[in-house]
This record gives structure tokens, C-alpha cells and sequence, in this order.
């Protein structure tokens, strides 16, 4: 089948090719393009040719990310307005196009015409009655056959929007369906900054944070026209980077929580005798491994907290509550009063067992365990030290923008 024959859009004559006025433009469509020369015509005549059909005052976008084929002159002759980005990505190119748009409503799809423009009507629909980001879901449209590799079908796209749907609290069927429609404030509100495949990821993770009406509707996804761009393993390793760094309460502290409770807890018990648990006694070996938990959670926790405060400075979650109480009761003096409490438990510790040491001569002395309890105390108390120097010089910055 060929592109323009899909669903019942009719065909573009040359004389219906001029877009709408920018005062009275409502719906922008918007083409990243690199290297589709072979497609982005059609597309782009597909795209003019539903504006009319739906009776939408409108214009279409592509964003040319420095194609070395006549990709811009065909786009160009099929009536679409052409803007160039010369950062490479997936990303830079969306928003390239996006700033140059002048819809009310913006839409945004792949230029190698994968996907069936009969999906706009219910999307501007949606857009009209509320919603602020409509997805596209391609598993509840028809998939052709050969537009979708197995692995990304059945494994790739179901665990990354799993990954996705559990950090970020969202209900996401497809998240990373490339055809998508949002009001021009939620874009605004969004204020992505990713310019690689991950700026799929970041949209969604975006509005969820900021609590926008996400509505889906099913679409129809093709097979490609010309060579993909995906890069399998690379471009799904980015998009659980970012999702990961996003999330710093499951990258760092439900872990570091997790790791101090459970490390912390057995020091406790093991500090002064071995305990029996399934049928063995348990000793000096697993105190020496919950002595490492406690140090392990006591950093990681603290590296949660600052990269929380580097998120919201650079603006990638500017609405952070946890941090805006956080930083209500946190200073530096309360940071090394508490910090210097710890390493003075250590210390408490420690100068008990070297007493017991000098009143038995200075000989022997079996007391291993609250030794390793007032080592670990001292680490922490130390680690604690430095990082509430390094947290407050973060907040410092944070506290000069007020969180909102």
C-alpha cells in the first residue's frame, strides 16, 4: 500500500498546498527528518491533505536535522515549512520544530511514514476536550505485518513502559509511540531539554510530574520507508539511563534506606554475641558485611538528596516537595551536630573497649564486634560530615530560586 492511499485521506493537488495564516493557525505537524527523502514527501502531502479533510486551520513543520539527501527540497515542494537543526538527535529535532511552530495544537510524528494520519481526529478531539498530552498506543491500533520486530513488540517497548508506568506513577500503554499531539502549553510547562531518543522518555516523565491529562488513543503503525535510525541496545540503555536518573527515590534512596536498615540492624544484633538463625550461628563474617551496608546506605542516601537538588538547579524536577521540606529543617550546623553525634557514638565505643583493653594489661582481648561497631559509626559520622559541606553548598543555589 502506498502512503498516500492510507485510510481515506484524498490525495493533494498542488493548488491546496499553501498553509494557514500564522494568526489563525490551530494545529502545527511537525516532521523530524534525517535522511527521509524517500518518505517525508508523501508524509508531508498526508498531513496537508488531513488538514483539509478535517477542516483544521493549519501547517506542517519539518525540522531537517541535517540530511545529506534532498530530504528538505522534497519536503519543501510537497508545501511544508522547512527549518533546519544542526544538533544532532531525535530530540534536538522535535524541538526544533517545535519552536518553529505556530499551532495552538502541535503533533509530532516520524517522517518515514510508519504512521497513519486517521489517528489525528480523535486526538484533536481529545486535545479539545481537555486533554493536554495525547499518546498514540500502537498496540491498540493494528500493527502491520513487519513494522515491528518481535523483540521490540513482545520485550523492548512492554518492559521499558513497565519501567516507565512503575517509576513515574503513570498508565501508559505505548510510551514510546513517535506520533503524539499537546497543546502548546503543556509543552511550554513540560520544558524538555533532552536531545537524544530518550526525549520520548522525558516527555511522559514530564508530564506526570507536573500532573497533565495524558490521554491515549490507538493508532495504526506501518513498516518504515528506508533505513531505521534506531540503534537497538544503545537507544534503549538511554532510555533507562534517563529514566533512572530521573528518579533518584528508586535509584538511591529506597535502596540506600533498604541497605542501612537491613546492614544497621544486624550490626546491632552481632555487636556483642553471635545469633542462631536456619539452623546455623551467624558471626563476625556477616557483621563485616553489615558494616559495609551501613556505610554503603549511609552514602547512597546522601547522594539521592544532592541529586535531587541538582535536578530541581538545573531544572528537571523544579517541583520537589520532599526537597522543599528537606531544606526547611536542613543546615549545615543541624548536618554536623547530627554527624558529629554518630562519630561521638563511635568514639563512646571505641574508648569503652580500650579501657576493658587496659584493665586486662594490655593482653588479649576478644572484642572484635563492638570494635567493628564504632569503626562503622566513625565512617558514617565522617561520610556525614563532608557530605552535609557538600549538600550545603548545593542549597545555597536552590534556596536562591524558592521551590514552588
Amino acid at each position: 500500500m502506498q502512503l498516500g492511499e492510507r485510510g481515506t485521506v484524498p490525495s493533494l493537488r498542488s493548488s491546496d498546498r499553501a498553509t494557514a495564516p500564522v494568526e489563525t493557525c490551530e494545529l502545527s505537524i511537525v516532521f523530524p527528518c534525517l535522511n527521509e527523502a524517500a518518505s517525508i514527501g508523501d508524509c508531508v502531502r498526508e498531513a496537508l491533505s488531513a488538514l483539509l479533510q478535517l477542516g483544521i486551520r493549519g501547517e506542517v513543520v519539518v525540522c531537517d536535522n541535517g540530511s545529506t539527501d534532498d530530504s528538505a527540497r522534497v519536503a519543501s515542494q510537497a508545501g511544508a515549512r522547512i527549518v533546519h537543526q544542526t544538533r544532532q538527535g531525535y530530540g534536538a529535532a522535535v524541538m526544533g520544530g517545535i519552536r518553529a511552530a505556530e499551532g495552538e495544537y502541535i503533533v509530532m510524528l516520524d517522517g518515514d511514514g510508519s504512521y497513519d494520519l486517521t489517528a489525528l481526529r480523535p486526538m484533536i478531539e481529545a486535545l479539545r476536550n481537555g486533554a493536554d498530552l495525547v499518546m498514540g498506543n500502537r498496540f491498540r491500533g493494528h500493527l502491520a505485518p513487519g513494522s515491528m520486530p518481535w523483540a521490540h513488540r513482545y520485550i523492548g517497548s512492554p518492559v521499558l513502559s513497565g519501567l516507565l508506568n512503575l517509576l513515574f506513577g503513570t498508565s501508559v500503554g505505548d510510551a514510546h509511540c513517535g506520533l503524539r499531539a499537546f497543546t502548546r502549553e503543556a509543552y511550554r510547562r513540560m520544558a524538555l531539554k533532552t536531545t537524544g531518543m530518550e526525549f520520548a522518555s522525558e516527555m511522559i516523565a514530564r508530564a506526570a510530574r507536573i500532573k497533565l491529562n495524558i490521554v491515549e488513543v490507538p493508532v495504526d503503525y506501518h513498516p518504515r520507508f528506508g533505513q531505521s535510525k534506531l540503534r537497538r541496545f544503545r537507544d534503549a540503555w538511554r532510555h533507562v539511563r534517563f529514566l533512572l536518573m530521573y528518579s533518584p527515590t528508586w535509584l538511591y534512596l529506597a535502596p540506600s534506606a533498604l541497605l542501612f536498615v537491613v546492614g544497621f540492624g544486624l550490626l546491632i544484633t552481632l555487636a556483642f554475641s553471635p545469633f542462631q538463625a536456619f539452623g546455623r550461628s551467624w558471626d563476625m563474617h556477616l557483621a563485616a558485611v553489615a558494616s559495609m551496608l551501613c556505610v554503603l546506605g549511609t552514602q547512597i542516601a546522601w547522594l539521592g538528596i544532592s541529586a535531587r537538588t541538582v535536578a530541581v538547579i538545573h531544572g528537571f524536577d523544579p517541583e520537589d516537595r520532599f526537597l522543599e521540606y528537606f531544606f526547611r529543617v536542613f543546615t549545615l550546623e543541624r548536618g554536623l551536630v547530627l554527624a558529629f553525634a554518630v562519630l561521638l557514638a563511635g568514639a563512646g565505643i571505641g574508648a569503652f573497649v580500650i579501657i576493658q583493653w587496659a584493665a586486662t594489661g594490655f593482653t588479649t582481648l576478644d572484642a572484635i564486634r563492638p570494635v567493628l561497631l564504632a569503626v562503622t559509626l566513625a565512617i558514617v559520622g565522617v561520610q556525614s560530615t563532608f557530605n552535609a559541606f557538600f549538600l550545603s553548598l548545593l542549597s545555597v543555589e536552590t534556596r536562591a530560586t524558592p521551590l514552588p
